[in-house]
């Protein structure tokens, strides 16, 4: 095999990255930041106050008012299009 093949390239790039990276106990970890070798994150803690939330009932809006705003609509229109057609 030559000096130049690919996958030994590969291979020693990797035992080298290997043996530089960092142990076990240092500080900084570059897994996962869920996994156990990261230890700079602290366990969530639970909050110790306690907030109520209010809620209101939603507001609905009474069937005549809407029936009355779709007339109002219907009539604003046709007298629009009326205006037009006489034009």
């Amino acid at each position: 095999m030559s000096a130049d093949d690919p996958e030994r390239l590969l291979a020693e790039a990797l035992r080298a990255q290997a043996i530089r990276a960092p142990s076990d106990n240092s500080p900084v970890g570059y897994g996962l930041l869920s996994g156990s070798e990261f230890s700079g994150l602290a366990p969530a803690t639970p909050p110790t106050e306690t907030t109520t939330l209010i809620s209101e009932a939603p507001r609905q809006l009474p069937a005549v008012l809407i029936l009355l705003l779709s007339l109002l609509l219907g009539l604003a229109a046709g007298a629009v299009i009326g205006l037009l057609t006489l034009l």
